[in-house]
């Protein structure tokens, strides 16, 4: 036991035990109730196995920052299993992994692919997304997914993971093919529940920023205007708290909606978050934003955010409380492109 408690970092034991433990009885669990294709199963397992990837994505993303286990090699271990689980490791975790740290160190949005001009050079397919889109499907981050398994194959950077990618593709299709065939029930509260946490993961995500997208992500020597501003950073990121009375709702999102502090001390533990940003801001949070609010404005631009550039000169805080924010982002940070 002592063993194992010295391998995390500030007392991680029991908080992080619990996180994964949470994550593997509800993404298993889930998978169980789906298979029994009842009609009381499938909802609930359709909920569970989204919720067990939505805490496994935000585990992924401080494993990215090293902030779980005291090893850089046992956080690597535990993002890329995380990986697995939500679905997305198409892509590597060390892809994901660098883009997110070049989002910290730039202070802008860093991508490989211009999806939005790719979607207007193809109008046909841009109106299929936009009506899925619509419909609350994700598409254009399905779309995302779809580049990481083609990216191999189209980018000489890529080249390596040829084969890991087939792999993965392989092994995945192969194991879809045979839910569907044996519990179609179960594999179409999969999609479901897939969509729901892709879903949830671009809510969190929309309003937390006000950067401007560079497509530098290739380009590592090329210098973003704000990379290292300190101040640019706080004022353009946003704390979108799930309820500032009942913290304990943040858990949901693995208390990810306290990202200015989260920007503040990036390896900060997620368990720690809530006392740092009570500290830092002593409930007088000037980034803070109101739920109800994004909350309208997700649901009314959801297909306006598609193609929308709402970066570097609309603030947030304003449109959100009025309804009106578009969002910076119709992606997650999943996709490492």
């Amino acid at each position: 036991m002592q063993v194992y408690k010295s391998i995390w970092r500030d007392e991680g034991m029991v908080p992080n035990t619990l996180a994964i433990g949470y994550v593997l009885l509800t993404y298993i669990g889930g998978w169980a109730l789906l298979l029994l294709q009842a009609w009381w199963s499938v909802p609930l397992g359709i909920l569970a196995v989204a919720h067990g990837m939505v805490i496994a994505a935000y585990l992924l993303h401080d494993c990215g920052h090293n902030a779980l286990l005291r090893k850089v090699e046992h956080n690597i271990w535990l993002g890329r299993w995380m990986n697995v689980i939500t679905g997305s490791h198409y892509g590597t975790y060390e892809d994901m992994r660098y883009k997110h740290m070049r989002h910290h160190v730039d202070n802008c949005e860093p991508v490989a692919f211009d999806y939005r001009a790719w979607l207007l050079a193809r109008p046909r397919l841009h109106k299929v997304v936009r009506a899925l889109e619509w419909c609350y499907i994700p598409a254009v981050e399905l779309l995302m997914h779809a580049m990481l398994i083609a990216a191999p194959f189209i980018y000489e950077s890529k080249r390596a993971q040829r084969g890991r990618v087939m792999r993965v593709t392989l092994v995945r299709f192969t194991l879809f093919a045979l839910v569907l065939w044996f519990a179609p029930w179960a594999a179409l509260g999969y999609a479901v529940a897939y969509c729901l946490f892709l879903t949830f993961l671009r809510f969190m995500d929309s309003f937390q920023h006000n950067y401007e997208i560079f497509y530098t992500l290739d380009t590592p020597d090329q210098k973003p205007p704000y990379k290292g501003n300190r101040e640019y950073e706080e004022t353009n990121t946003y704390s979108n708290l799930l309820s500032e009375r009942r913290p304990w709702v943040n858990l949901l999102a693995l208390n990810f909606s306290y990202h200015n502090a989260h920007h503040t001390k990036p390896n900060m533990t997620w368990y720690r978050l809530p006392a740092f940003h009570q500290e830092i801001y002593k409930g007088q949070c000037p980034q803070q934003l109101g739920v109800w609010g994004q909350l309208k404005s997700f649901h009314q631009h959801r297909v306006a955010r598609v193609l929308a550039e709402e970066y570097g000169s609309v603030d947030v805080r304003e449109s959100v409380r009025d309804g009106q924010a578009v969002g910076v982002n119709a992606l997650s940070f999943l996709t490492a492109f």
